[in-house]
C-alpha cells in the first residue's frame, strides 16, 4: 500500500499513545490514508500496532475499549521496523491531522530520534484543529474529533488511527460544506427570531413562541449552545443605532485585542436576548458554575436598553487580522465589503461613530472567564451605513 510516488497528496494520519511515568508518551499504534488533494477521496491506506522495544513500558497497558491491548502490542513490529514505511508515507508529502501540530507530529519525530534516524519533513501541514476553531467557530463545542463526529452525527470516535483520521477527513468534508453554504448563500443561512431566512427588522417581527421555540440545548465542556429549530441560533438585524462607538480592550485571553461598540436595542430584540440569556443561565448554574452571570442586555433608569456587539480578531504569530467582515453602504447602493490595510482601530473609530446605523449578523458565545459569565454577541458580519 501507499505505492504512489506523488508528492502532491495529503496524507491524514493519527498515532494512539499510552503514557508512562518517567518515560512520556509511547506510540502504540500508526495509521495514515493518503487522499487525492483535488478531491477529498482516500486513495490508500495504512495502520499498525507498535510494540515498544522495552516491554515493560506496556507491562501495566490495560484492555482498552477500542481494542488495543498488551498481548496484540506485544505481537505487533517495533517502530524500527516500520519506520522505512513511515517514513515513505510522510516524507514530502502534505500532512494532515487533527491537532498534529500539537502531538503527533511530535512523536512521530520523538520515535525516529530515539532510533537515530532523521525523521520525515512535510511539504506541509494542515492541523484541522485550529483550522476549524476559527473557520467553523465554536458551534460544535470544544472542536474535538469526538464532538466534531457527535455534532454530525457521524457516530462515536473509536480512538483508533485509521478510524479516526477517515472519520478526521469526514469532518473536514462536512464542516466545508456547511462554511461553502454559508459564504455562498448568508441570507439563506442566517435564522432570525421568527425562525424564517429573511433579513429582518427586530421591530417588525413578532416572537410570542420564542420561550417555547428554543427546544434544543447542547451543552459543551467549556460552550453552551442555544438551539433554534435544529440550528445554532443566529440573528439578523437591521439599522441598529450606534450608542458607542468601538472601545480597544487588549486583555482577550487568546491573546488577541477585544473590540466592540454599543447599540440601542429594540424591544424585540430585548425580548428574543432576555429569553436566550435565562436559558443559558440555568444552563450555567445546572452546570456547576459558581461566576456572576452578567446579563446581555444593559438596563439604567432613564435610558434606552443597550447591547454590546463583539468584532472578532485573530491573532496568527506577530500578525493580527480581522475575522467580522465589514462592509460599507452608501443609500441605495448594493453594501461594499471594506479593505483595511491592517489591524488599524483608528479607521474603524472612524466608521462606528455614534448615530451611526449598522446591519448586523451575529451569533451568540457563551463564556466564563475569572468568575463572570454571560454570553457575547459575536459579529459574523456588520454593514455599515453612511451619514
Amino acid at each position: 500500500m501507499f505505492s504512489s510516488s506523488d508528492r502532491s497528496e495529503i496524507v491524514f494520519f493519527d498515532v494512539e499513545t499510552t503514557f508512562v511515568p518517567g518515560q512520556g508518551r509511547v506510540i502504540l499504534e500508526f495509521g495514515a490514508i493518503r487522499v487525492c488533494p483535488w478531491k477529498l477521496v482516500e486513495l490508500d491506506h495504512y495502520s499498525t500496532l507498535i510494540r515498544p522495544l522495552d516491554l515493560s513500558l506496556i507491562s501495566t497497558l490495560l484492555d482498552r475499549n477500542n481494542g488495543i491491548n498488551k498481548d496484540k502490542v506485544t505481537s505487533s513490529p517495533t517502530f524500527s521496523e516500520i519506520a522505512d514505511k513511515v517514513y515513505d508515507i510522510l516524507q514530502g508529502r502534505i500532512w494532515a491531522g487533527h491537532n498534529i501540530l500539537g502531538f503527533d507530529c511530535l512523536r512521530i519525530r520523538d520515535a525516529f530520534e530515539e532510533i537515530n534516524r532523521p525523521p520525515p519533513e512535510p511539504k506541509d501541514t494542515i492541523d484541522t484543529w485550529p483550522l476549524l476553531t476559527q473557520r467553523f467557530g465554536k458551534r460544535a463545542g470544544n472542536m474535538k474529533m469526538a464532538t466534531l463526529a457527535d455534532y454530525f452525527g457521524l457516530g462515536d470516535q473509536t480512538h483508533r488511527s485509521l478510524d479516526d483520521v477517515r472519520m478526521n477527513l469526514e469532518v473536514l468534508k462536512y464542516c466545508a460544506t456547511v462554511l461553502f453554504l454559508e459564504s455562498s448563500f448568508p441570507d439563506m443561512f442566517w435564522v432570525s427570531p421568527n425562525g424564517s431566512a429573511d433579513f429582518i427588522d427586530p421591530d417588525e417581527v413578532s416572537i410570542p413562541s420564542i420561550n417555547v421555540s428554543l427546544t434544543r440545548f447542547y451543552h459543551g465542556t467549556q460552550t453552551i449552545h442555544i438551539m433554534h429549530k435544529d440550528m445554532t441560533l443566529q440573528l439578523c438585524c437591521s439599522h441598529l443605532k450606534v450608542r458607542f462607538g468601538i472601545s480597544a480592550k487588549f486583555v482577550d485571553y487568546a491573546g488577541s485585542p477585544r473590540l466592540n461598540f454599543v447599540v440601542d436595542a429594540t424591544p424585540n430584540l430585548c425580548e428574543v436576548l432576555d429569553a436566550c440569556d435565562s436559558l443559558a443561565q440555568r444552563l450555567s448554574e445546572d452546570s456547576g458554575s459558581s461566576s456572576e452571570w452578567r446579563p446581555l442586555v444593559t438596563r439604567n433608569a432613564g435610558f434606552s436598553p443597550i447591547v454590546r456587539l463583539n468584532i472578532r480578531t485573530v491573532t496568527d504569530g506577530s500578525v493580527t487580522k480581522w475575522v467580522t467582515e465589514i462592509h460599507g453602504k452608501e443609500f441605495s447602493t448594493s453594501p461594499q465589503k471594506l479593505v483595511f490595510s491592517g489591524l488599524d482601530i483608528v479607521e474603524l473609530e472612524a466608521l462606528f461613530t455614534p448615530g451611526t446605523y449598522v446591519d448586523a449578523y451575529f451569533s451568540l458565545e457563551p463564556y466564563d472567564y475569572k468568575q463572570n459569565a454571560g454570553i457575547r454577541l459575536v459579529a459574523k458580519k456588520l454593514i455599515i451605513h453612511s451619514n
